[in-house]
């Protein structure tokens, strides 16, 4: 194999994910010459995005959700639809002629005998040798669905929000939605759209909602204003939005959060976004009721005791980033399964192995992809130009 001009073989850079922060990644390094192999296990780039929900749309503007050297079309919209997020990434890829090979799923990373290089096994007993790794499986990587008291037991039609599609299958049931995230939010508003019987949306914790759009000022921009503020100021601030622009819905079961909204932010809880959650709960469309405790039979059991029987129940419980398996061994994730560093920056650990895609910020994940796909090249190309260590 060919060198490096500083003695080091000329491995690619593998980026193992296909979706936005992978193929960002790519592009960023094709453009500062270093080759990029993206590795995706589906067979087809944005396999997250094909399959979520048809109503969903981007909480972000257009404009500050392109990925690097291709701004999304002016034809999306200001709001772009999740079918369009697919054609984007789909042009995106032939744009910038990336190099993909999709069906191949990577189950550890680990180093290379000369200590600089990765080692990646791969599909079908593949060993993969790259000068430096980018994980990219994203934030919505593996459904969690809690283990209820109960659950195993449980005979009625449960299914986990990844699962939805839209409320056709659910015209005239009773659909129990649990989870108040923004996943959770807009399904129950799409099923009492949509013509559910009865939409109930069980809560543990009263999320901060907030408009997606006030007089035409988006809550990205605020988010991307804020977040390098106090966290005590931006809580105050963001008080006093949320009581000008939502109306209070104690009287519906969804009283105002008693903490502020960025030090929930700061503790990974995303606020709300308002897409018809507001409206369907005050017309008694979608009725609020408390968490799920365990099943009973064929019955759900709420925290006050209360034993319901929906018809189908859909948990919108969130997801898992599933990175044990991949580069647990290595030390470089945090108590909560988290990398402990992510962008440019690599972990002590393990130089040269880089993570995008693990937060949820509220300045807008596709413009913090795009943000960490230049600074990752950059990083990479440094290195790159740096002398080998000599061999031991």
């Amino acid at each position: 194999m060919a060198n490096t001009p500083h003695g080091r073989p000329n491995h690619p850079v593998y980026v193992i994910g296909g979706g936005p922060g992978g193929l960002a990644v790519a592009a960023a390094l094709s453009a500062r010459g270093v080759r990029a192999v993206v590795l995706e296990k589906s067979d087809a780039v944005g396999a997250s995005w094909r399959g979520h929900y048809d109503r969903l749309r981007l909480h972000t503007t257009r404009r500050l959700s392109g990925l690097p050297g291709l701004p999304m079309p002016r034809s999306f919209g200001r709001w772009v639809a999740r079918a369009d997020v697919v054609r984007y990434l789909e042009k995106y890829a032939e744009a910038h002629e990336l190099e993909i090979v999709t069906g191949v799923e990577v189950s550890r990373v680990e180093r290379a005998e000369d200590g600089e290089s990765w080692l990646l096994h791969a599909t079908g007993g593949r060993l993969l040798t790259g000068r430096a790794v980018v994980v990219a499986t994203g934030y919505n990587h593996t459904p969690h669905m809690p283990q209820w008291p109960g659950l195993d037991t449980y005979g009625g039609d449960l299914a986990h929000a990844s699962a939805y599609r839209d409320p056709a299958a659910y015209q005239g049931r009773d659909v129990l939605v649990v989870g108040a995230g923004n996943t959770g939010a807009e399904i129950a508003a799409d099923l009492a759209e949509g013509g559910a019987g009865r939409v109930r949306l069980a809560v543990r914790t009263v999320p901060h909602i907030v408009r997606r759009s006030t007089a035409g000022w988006p809550a990205q921009r605020t988010g991307i204003l804020v977040r390098r503020l106090p966290v005590r100021l931006v809580d105050k601030a963001g008080e006093l939005m949320c009581r000008l622009s939502v109306p209070d819905l104690a009287r519906h079961g969804l009283p105002r959060p008693d903490t502020g909204l960025y030090s929930r932010v700061r503790e990974g809880a995303i606020p709300v976004q308002d897409v018809g959650l507001i409206d369907a709960v005050r017309r008694g469309a979608v009725e609020i009721v408390g968490a799920v405790e365990s099943f009973d039979g064929g019955k759900v059991v709420l925290a006050d005791g209360t034993r319901i029987t929906p018809d189908a129940v859909i948990a919108a419980t969130g997801y898992r980033r599933a990175l044990e398996g991949l580069v647990g061994h290595l030390g470089v994730l945090d108590e909560r399964g988290r990398p402990a560093v992510h962008g440019a920056r690599t972990p002590r650990e393990a130089p040269g192995l880089y993570f995008t895609g693990f937060t949820n910020p509220i300045s807008g994940m596709l413009r913090e992809l795009a943000i960490d796909a230049e600074r990752i090249a950059r990083a990479i190309r440094k290195a790159s130009a740096r002398p080998a260590r000599p061999a031991r």
